[in-house]
């Protein structure tokens, strides 16, 4: 749960460039190819994963705004499929995330010490975007009355 509007939250998540700011071990992340619908932009992100350097390519598969976010692997370490819904609830956002990652070729590492790893990321990447979002609204709000 997020205390912030579900439009800010989507805007945010759904934009590559955002996300070396709330996503553990991602350096960077950049839009590659854009699609009007949206569904279909690739982006392209460069980061670490159990102590590699990694980088993968992803495309959008689901785009429904203010509601559901999606992308798969086109490459890199992991074939995996992500999607994000939101919904609104007593006067939060109600991020739900569902992730699915398989090894694809890894340096041969245990797929069970892998799954605890991205869990645990997983927790922290949803923390720190409750933080920073919860901190934005702070400062948007702090601003506003300090005019």
């Amino acid at each position: 749960m997020i205390y912030r509007p579900v439009n800010h939250i989507f805007n945010f998540i759904s934009k590559a460039e955002n996300d070396f700011q709330w996503q553990y071990g991602t350096l960077d992340s950049t839009k590659v190819y854009s699609s009007a619908s949206n569904v279909g932009t690739v982006f392209r992100s460069i980061g670490h994963l159990m102590g590699r350097r990694v980088q993968s390519t992803f495309e959008v598969t689901e785009y429904e705004t203010d509601r559901k976010f999606g992308f798969k692997s086109l490459s890199g370490p992991l074939h995996s499929f992500t999607s994000y819904t939101l919904e609104m609830a007593n006067g939060s956002t109600k991020v739900t995330v569902s992730e699915q990652a398989n090894v694809i070729n890894f340096f041969q590492v245990d797929e069970a010490i892998l799954e605890r790893t991205l869990k645990k990321q997983l927790k922290e990447n949803l923390a720190l975007l409750k933080s920073l979002m919860e901190e934005k609204r702070l400062n948007s709000t702090t601003e506003a009355n300090q005019k």
